[in-house]
């Protein structure tokens, strides 16, 4: 199933993401839907994981709260070794700047920008200064292959294009976990291979936790590990 070395070789202190016993419940009037029912997983440095399930069965609600954006009913998200459940709202913020990169379906780039300074922003908020920023951004689109394209705005830029210049920007303040939701899902078949693989390449090359919701099963068998969320649970396929 996978593309490389096998993460189990890696020991144990190198899990960068753990969910124990994730529950979160959503409350519409008298109804109750229970989303998340004492999810637990692992995903450690180096290793690209795969999310799959039906629509609607929570994939993208399990990213949210693994990526400190929501907070669950009951368990613990720990974070290169952090506890991140209890935390203030301003150490989630501070947590998920620094060590968490989201890559969403809809590449959501800002469209006055160029896909330099889309690379740039998220590092600036983080307090770099502008030419540090200008030469990591410069340094991320040549990992993808958009040297020659980092002037252009987004609507000058393909839909795999800017997908990448998305990975690039999500990657800009060294993040430990990558976390990303239907990354191919807008694109062709051949243009999602190649975001695909810069995606692999990027996670093995700074050695990033990613886990990776789709429903590309193609996709899925080669990543290392496939995890399944069913009726709440996730389950090893």
């Amino acid at each position: 199933m996978s593309e490389a070395a096998s993460a189990d070789a890696r020991p144990a202190d190198s899990v960068a993401l753990a969910l124990d016993g994730i529950a979160l419940t959503f409350r519409q009037g008298d109804t109750r839907l229970e989303v998340l029912r004492g999810v637990s997983l692992q995903v450690r440095a180096g290793e690209i994981v795969a999310l799959v399930g039906p629509s609607g069965a929570g994939k993208s609600t399990l990213l949210h709260v693994a990526g400190l954006l929501e907070r669950p009913d009951a368990g613990e998200v720990v974070v290169t070794g952090t506890p991140c459940s209890r935390r203030t709202d301003g150490e989630r913020t501070a947590l998920r700047r620094a060590r968490l990169g989201f890559v969403y379906q809809y590449h959501h780039l800002l469209p006055e920008f160029s896909a330099l300074e889309n690379v740039m922003l998220p590092q600036m908020i983080a307090g770099k200064r502008r030419a540090e920023a200008r030469a990591r951004a410069a340094e991320l689109l040549a990992l993808v292959g958009l040297s020659a394209r980092a002037s252009h705005r987004p609507g000058r830029l393909s839909g795999g294009e800017q997908q990448r210049v998305a990975v690039a920007r999500a990657i800009a303040n060294g993040p430990r976990v990558l976390l990303a939701d239907e990354p191919t899902g807008n694109l062709d078949h051949r243009t999602a291979e190649a975001v695909f693989g810069e995606l692999m390449k990027l996670v093995r090359d700074h050695d990033l936790a990613a886990l990776v919701a789709t429903h590309n099963l193609e996709l899925a068998a080669r990543m290392d590990r496939m995890l399944a969320l069913q009726d709440g649970v996730v389950v090893e396929r």
